[in-house]
C-alpha cells in the first residue's frame, strides 16, 4: 500500500460495475478507501463490491442510480451518507456510445449511400450520447458535490478520452460529448475553486479490454484489424493501454499529492496526444 494518504476516505464511482471503473474502485480500495459502486445494474455493482470486501478487506458498497435521474442519486446519497458518511471523492465514470451516432464509413466522397454517412445520423442517437456523458456527469456533479462544498473538501474526477482531444473518425457524438467533458471540467474547477473542492478529469488513450477486443482483433488470427493498426500506428508506444495503467493518475489526483491541482485533464494515452504521425 503506497502513501497517498487516502485511508477510510469515501469514494463515489458512477458506472462503478464497468471495466474501468471498476479497476479503479479497486485501485482506491487498496488505499483503504471505502467504495460505493453506482450502477444502473445493481447485480454487477453488487458482485464488484462483494469481490473488493474480500479482496481488500476494505467496506464496499453497491448501489443503484441513474445516472440521469436526480432523484435515484439524491436516494442514492442518503445511503451513502448512512452507511459511510460525507463523501471525499466522486468518480464521474458513467459514459458510451450509440450506434444510432456512429457513421459506417470514415470519409465520403458523395458516392455512398447517405444513411452509411453523416447524413444517416439519427438525433435520437446524438441525444442519447449527449445526456449519458454530459448530463451523467453534470447531475452526479450537482447531487454529491454539494456535500463537499458543505466540508469545504473533496475531490471530482471526470473520465474524458482522447476523443476530446483528436475526435476519431465515425464517432461525431461521442468525441464531441468527451470534448464537452473537458470544457465542464474546467469550469467546475474555476467555480469551485475558493471551496476546498478540486476538479479534474483523465483522458484514457486506447485500451485492450473484454469489452472491445472483438472491434480490435481478428476473432480467428487474434491479429489487430485495420482499425486498431491505425490506432497503434499513432500511438508511439505501439500497443493498448489497460485500464490497470489509469490508476496511478487517479490515485494521485485523489490524494493531497495533487493539492494545488485542478482544472486539469491529464491523457493516459501511450503518448497518442504527442504524436503528429511523423
Amino acid at each position: 500500500m503506497s502513501d497517498f494518504n487516502l485511508k477510510d476516505k469515501v469514494a463515489v464511482l458512477t458506472g462503478g460495475a464497468g471495466i474501468i471503473c471498476s479497476t479503479m474502485a479497486r485501485a482506491l480500495a487498496n488505499q483503504g478507501v471505502k467504495t460505493v459502486i453506482l450502477d444502473h445494474d445493481t447485480v454487477r455493482a453488487a458482485k464488484v463490491a462483494e469481490d473488493i470486501e474480500k479482496e481488500f478487506s476494505a467496506p464496499s458498497i453497491g448501489i443503484y442510480a441513474n445516472v440521469l435521474d436526480k432523484l435515484s442519486l439524491e436516494a442514492a446519497r442518503m445511503k451513502i451518507l448512512n452507511k459511510f458518511g460525507a463523501i471525499d471523492i466522486l468518480v464521474n465514470g458513467a459514459g458510451g456510445n450509440s450506434p444510432d451516432a456512429t457513421t459506417k464509413v470514415e470519409k465520403i466522397n458523395g458516392s455512398e449511400n447517405h444513411d452509411d454517412t453523416f447524413f444517416g445520423l439519427r438525433f435520437e442517437g446524438f441525444d442519447k450520447v449527449f445526456d449519458l456523458n454530459f448530463k451523467g456527469t453534470l447531475i452526479p456533479s450537482m447531487v454529491f458535490a454539494e456535500e463537499m462544498i458543505m466540508k469545504k473538501s473533496g475531490v471530482i474526477i471526470n473520465i474524458s478520452s482522447m476523443n476530446s482531444y483528436r475526435p476519431l473518425t465515425r464517432i461525431p457524438a461521442y468525441s464531441a460529448a468527451k470534448a464537452a467533458i473537458n470544457n465542464f471540467t474546467q469550469w467546475m474547477a474555476v467555480h469551485f475553486s475558493l471551496t476546498g473542492v478540486r476538479v479534474n478529469a483523465i483522458a484514457p488513450g486506447f485500451l485492450l479490454t473484454d469489452q472491445n477486443r472483438f472491434l480490435l482483433t481478428d476473432e480467428k488470427t487474434g491479429e489487430p484489424t485495420s482499425r486498431a493498426k491505425k490506432i497503434l500506428k499513432s500511438t508511439p508506444m505501439e500497443r493498448f493501454g489497460t485500464p490497470e495503467e489509469m490508476t496511478g493518475t487517479l490515485l494521485y489526483l485523489a490524494s493531497d499529492l495533487s493539492k494545488f491541482v485542478t482544472g486539469v485533464v491529464i491523457p493516459v494515452d501511450g503518448g497518442f496526444s504527442a504524436y503528429s504521425g511523423v
